[in-house]
């Protein structure tokens, strides 16, 4: 039989003081100063929603299979994930994004015919996806990583029943965490909430801060989760998650232009109920990492974590992208090469 580790014996714990991230009590990246920005308290991160990814639709498994075999391997992708975490942590990563419903296998696609979610439609969870989980949780805690976890996904959010099961899914993903004593576990209750495409008003911009707090509730030996939801489109978070959010999540994939990153920044903390909480972007598809302006550069000069997004666009191959299944989790790109290059630089941990 095999028993989950308990809080003692972990060892990575996230925590929140002001608007810095700290792990195991500590500043992330303490004293680290960067081209005149301060880099301590940030949390730079990457999105790798798929590593735990399978398609229960036989119709379209097909479309994931590996080049050199013709098939497509739920354990492999997820051993191959856990192989690469080494090499992300060693050049300055300290947190990636999954998500229990992944994100576009394709990198953005207008309709989700595959079946890829962790949650079953009453709300309970899928074994085989939640020890997949299990794995990679455990290999961050070993490593001192955080692991953002995202609960629901549009295009696969209209697999559960109904907002009973929403609400039940939210209660057994919170439990399967504070069971398995993770420590280093931030809650995104569903990825971009301001997307037309949810089917549950829960999961929507209006309503989504019932489940933050309803997540906030749950504690273990005096401690709950650290909460929030991501928004998409260039969206600076509602009023009403911004007064209950543990950090806020914004995207920047629909800004090409740098300073409005920085514009995004400061136009979220002024926003009413803003209280100095940090701010995060976990998505963003914008590159250009040998400029000396780009949207990463941008968020830490505002003291503003940046996140990752990386697909593979048209005509490019396997090695390309995080996000497109099947995926190559090394560091095997031109692209991805750029990122980790100037997250080395910027954490003073290159390699």
């Amino acid at each position: 039989m095999i028993v989950s580790l308990g809080a003692a014996e972990r060892h990575t714990a996230v925590s929140i003081a002001g608007d810095e991230f700290r792990i195991n009590g500590k500043p992330s990246y303490a004293g680290r100063r960067w081209n005149g920005h301060n880099i301590q308290g940030l949390l730079l991160n990457s999105r790798m929603v798929q590593g735990v990814f399978d398609d229960l639709n036989t119709n379209t498994v097909s479309r994931w299979v590996y080049p050199d075999t013709g098939k497509w391997d739920a354990a492999r992708n997820t051993r191959e994930f856990i192989a690469a975490m080494p090499e992300w942590r060693k050049h300055g990563l300290l947190a990636f994004t999954i998500n229990l419903q992944g994100g576009s296998p394709e990198g953005h696609s207008k309709d989700q015919p595959w079946n890829n979610s962790a949650i079953v439609e009453d709300g309970s969870l899928r074994a085989d996806y939640m020890k997949r989980l299990e794995r990679i949780i455990d290999r961050a805690d070993e490593l001192g990583m955080v692991v953002i976890l995202g609960y629901f996904y549009f295009g696969q959010d209209e697999r559960l029943r109904d907002e009973s099961a929403v609400i039940r899914a939210t209660d057994n993903a919170t439990q399967w965490i504070f069971d398995h004593g993770y420590r280093n576990v931030l809650v995104e209750i569903n990825n971009e909430c301001n997307d037309v495409r949810y089917d549950h008003a829960i999961l929507q911009p209006d309503r989504v801060h019932e489940l933050i707090e309803r997540v906030k509730k749950v504690t273990r030996n005096c401690r709950s989760l650290l909460v929030s939801t991501s928004y998409g489109k260039g969206m600076t978070p509602t009023e009403n998650v911004v007064r209950v959010a543990d950090f806020l999540l914004i995207h920047g994939n629909d800004i090409s232009d740098p300073n409005r990153i920085s514009d995004i920044v400061r136009k979220t903390r002024a926003m009413p109920g803003y209280r100095g909480v940090p701010i995060l972007f976990n998505e963003d598809d914008h590159f250009d990492f040998e400029k000396p302006l780009n949207n990463f550069i941008a968020a830490v000069s505002e003291h503003d974590s940046w996140g990752y997004f990386d697909f593979r666009m048209k005509d490019e191959g396997f090695d390309e992208g995080y996000q497109s299944v099947p995926v190559n989790w090394g560091i095997s790109s031109a692209r991805k090469r750029g990122f980790f290059k100037l997250l080395g630089e910027i954490t003073g941990e290159q390699k």
